[in-house]
């Protein structure tokens, strides 16, 4: 966000506020979400958000156990993700492999 903060500080500070209208309004544990959090920053390949939120899931009591189970989740999860979109878009590849295959639709 550092770009943001220079180049649109508005947007920075309207995003400041948004989290602590979520701190408000949580209708969740900290734990909970925490683990949310953790689980949206590996997927998202967040180094930073990673630690903060492993740091904070161990603050609101998590084990490394239940850590290690969040990342084994979003590992797998992603996996089959991956998995379901590859058989979507290459669903037609007789047909693909029929014509000149163009890594661009025009």
């Amino acid at each position: 966000m550092r770009i943001l903060e220079e180049w649109f500080p508005e947007f920075a500070e309207e995003l400041d506020n948004i989290d602590e209208m979520y701190k408000k309004k949580r209708m969740i544990d900290e734990k909970t979400y925490q683990f949310i959090c953790f689980a949206m920053a590996v997927k998202g390949r967040s180094a930073p958000c990673v630690r903060k939120h492993f740091k904070g899931a161990l603050e609101a009591g998590a084990t490394l156990k239940e850590l290690a189970y969040i990342m084994a989740l979003v590992f797998r999860e992603s996996a089959g993700n991956d998995d379901c979109w590859v058989h979507d878009v290459l669903a037609d590849y007789k047909e693909l492999m029929k014509s000149n295959i163009q890594c661009c639709p025009k």
